[in-house]
């Protein structure tokens, strides 16, 4: 796993201590690679917000991408499916490459609206369209081209059923999402993003406007997915990246300052920014 030049970070003079429990797990193994960050930067207007970041995505393993507000996390997470284009004056350079194809994701050439095809996203807030359950989870599935009722059905079943939530709403698939619980909605949400078979998925702080029940279930269902999919998420809470994830990112002021197994990260990383974050001395 690739790392960038370590970065001084800002001390306090009694910082609380912050233990990290490692759940029991198998040791993180080698995958290949399924998106490759090299050299990139990015800029909204003059602000340079991402800084040389150089990060391999190993497939079909989870991803997380931890650091204080305004490191530039989610910045770096919304550039895989091109989410920063839809502002003016932004500006990428350097490469994410998305494997097996070798394609450019931030690529002059290459039509964002169907890389968001290929990599999907699940927001902080739930954010489910005002139709039903069902058109939900259609929805993606009917603009590339899917409109046999047969083939719909099966297809959003199996996406809620990846989802975990098939046996909450299969009576309810006619009735609106917005009726759906917090929880509900956000797992109706990864359905959606899952029906167009994504080759990686994004969470951008899933639970964090979750209670802890619904956390838990979100947390057991990306565990599952990751045999399915590879998962990208960036949390602020690290006793969730410990739970998570294989393989955790620290990024300071726009920087990627560390990388490595998530459990040596919190338990013996090579940085001092790294162990300082962790441990609670800022951030």
């Amino acid at each position: 796993m690739n790392t960038t030049t370590d970065i001084a970070a800002p001390r306090a003079e009694t910082p609380p201590a912050l233990a990290i429990v490692m759940d029991e797990r198998q040791p993180a193994r080698a995958t290949p690679a399924k998106a490759v960050a090299e050299k990139l930067d990015f800029w909204y207007g003059a602000n340079h917000a991402l800084r040389n970041i150089n990060l391999t995505i190993p497939e079909n393993q989870v991803t997380a991408l931890i650091g204080p507000s305004g490191c530039g996390k989610s910045t770096f997470l919304r550039c895989f499916n091109r989410m920063h284009d839809l502002q003016p004056e932004t500006r990428y350079a350097g490469s994410i490459m998305l494997y097996p194809e070798n394609v450019n994701l931030v690529g002059k050439g290459v039509d964002p609206i169907e890389v968001r095809m290929r990599i999907g996203m699940v927001f902080q807030k739930p954010n489910p369209f005002p139709k039903t359950v069902f058109e939900n989870v259609a929805y993606g599935l009917r603009l590339r081209g899917v409109n046999n009722r047969t083939e719909l059905a099966e297809r959003v079943e199996k996406a809620l059923r990846g989802a975990a939530i098939w046996d909450e709403v299969k009576d309810r698939l006619g009735d609106s999402a917005l009726a759906l619980s917090g929880g509900q909605m956000q797992r109706l949400c990864i359905a959606r993003a899952l029906a167009t078979e994504p080759e990686i998925l994004l969470f951008d702080e899933p639970t964090s406007a979750l209670d802890p029940i619904a956390t838990a279930k979100i947390e057991e269902l990306i565990t599952e997915l990751r045999s399915r999919v590879t998962i990208l998420i960036v949390t602020h809470n690290m006793q969730q990246a410990a739970r998570v994830s294989d393989f955790t990112a620290f990024m300071y002021l726009g920087e990627l300052v560390e990388v490595d197994a998530t459990s040596k990260i919190f338990t013996n990383p090579s940085k001092k920014a790294t162990e300082d974050y962790i441990t609670g001395r800022y951030g």
